[in-house]
């Protein structure tokens, strides 16, 4: 069992009963943690792609989907099923174990980092950020990176609200700027 999750069992979900005053299985929870990283410069060399996956299979822990796109959009100079992206969903043991890396080493690994802006909330509990550069994970070698991209990471939760969503990622230390 990871950290995390060992941890969500023991004392959020206590915390977060008694803030809420619910039982145990009305506490919010995380659900999944998708991570979405957008690759259109991969139309003209197949090796970008390659070296995207390779990437998001790193920081994931998991091999990733190539999104292929659907339409044909000459100015983007953009075919139909053309490979345009990598996505990733982590659910359960490797969804906290990423949690952690994110939360622990990755974030304060950002260059004049003051917190995430809370206002990624979509009305429904659902939290939404992007990152900048993939090299703050430290399973990326920063001397085999190609390009700097940058990815975006939606955690999905059975949160009703935005505040509820916004405690339980309190609750496991999440760096919102004050």
């Amino acid at each position: 069992m990871a950290t995390l999750q060992k941890y969500f069992r023991e004392r959020v979900t206590p915390a977060l009963q008694k803030q809420f005053q619910c039982g145990a299985m009305a506490v919010p929870r995380i659900t999944k943690i998708t991570l979405n990283m957008g690759v259109g410069e991969a139309t003209g060399d197949k090796k970008i792609m390659e070296h995207a996956v390779s990437d998001m299979t790193a920081i994931a822990g998991q091999k990733p989907v190539v999104t292929r796109s659907r339409i044909a959009i000459s100015g983007f100079k953009v075919r139909e099923n053309y490979p345009v992206g990598v996505t990733v969903t982590l659910r359960r043991e490797r969804m906290y174990e990423f949690l952690e890396r994110l939360i622990s080493i990755a974030l304060p690994r950002i260059r004049d980092f003051r917190g995430i802006p809370a206002r990624g909330f979509d009305g429904r509990g659902n939290f939404n950020f992007g990152i900048n550069e993939q090299i703050i994970f430290p399973e990326i070698e920063f001397d085999k990176v190609d390009a700097i991209r940058g990815m975006n990471i939606s955690i999905t939760t059975t949160a009703k609200t935005d505040a509820q969503g916004k405690a339980l990622l309190e609750a496991f230390r999440f760096p919102f700027r004050k």
